[in-house]
C-alpha cells in the first residue's frame, strides 16, 4: 500500500469515529412569535404542567456524555429564535462505540401560553 492510501484511510477512519455534534431544530407550530433569550431556555424531562404551545421538534446526535452541558446550551440557542420557552427531553440514549460512547436526544420546543399571547402571530 502506497503512503497516500494509508493516510486517506487513517484519515478516513478519525472522521467516521469523531463525529460531530449535531442539533436539528423541525418548527412544527403554525405562525411565529417573538424571540426568546437563550439563557431564559429551560431545559425540562417532564412536560410542565402549565399550558403551553408546542413549537418544534428538537434532536441531538454525536456528542459526548461529558458535554451535556454544551448540548443543552446549544439546543436553547436554536429553539430561543422560535420563541422557546422550554426544551423538554422526551428520550435519550448513549451509542456504544469500540472508541467512545455517543449520546442522542429527542425533545420538543414549548412555549407558555400567557393571557394576553394565545396564539401567533398568522403568517403573511
Amino acid at each position: 500500500m502506497t503512503r497516500t492510501s494509508v493516510l486517506g484511510i487513517l484519515t478516513l477512519g478519525v472522521l467516521l469515529g469523531s463525529g460531530c455534534a449535531t442539533v436539528d431544530v423541525t418548527k412544527t407550530a403554525k405562525g411565529f412569535f417573538s424571540a426568546t433569550r437563550a439563557d431564559d431556555v429551560e431545559i425540562l424531562m417532564t412536560l410542565p404542567p402549565r399550558a403551553y404551545v408546542e413549537l418544534a421538534t428538537v434532536s441531538t446526535t454525536n456528542w459526548k456524555p461529558a458535554e451535556t452541558a454544551k448540548m443543552h446550551n446549544a439546543m436553547r440557542a436554536k429553539t430561543a429564535p422560535l420563541g422557546a420557552h422550554a426544551v423538554v427531553i422526551m428520550e435519550s440514549g448513549i451509542i456504544r462505540t469500540q472508541n467512545a460512547n455517543w449520546m442522542w436526544s429527542t425533545g420538543v420546543a414549548l412555549r407558555y401560553k400567557s393571557d394576553e399571547e394565545d396564539e401567533a402571530t398568522p403568517q403573511d
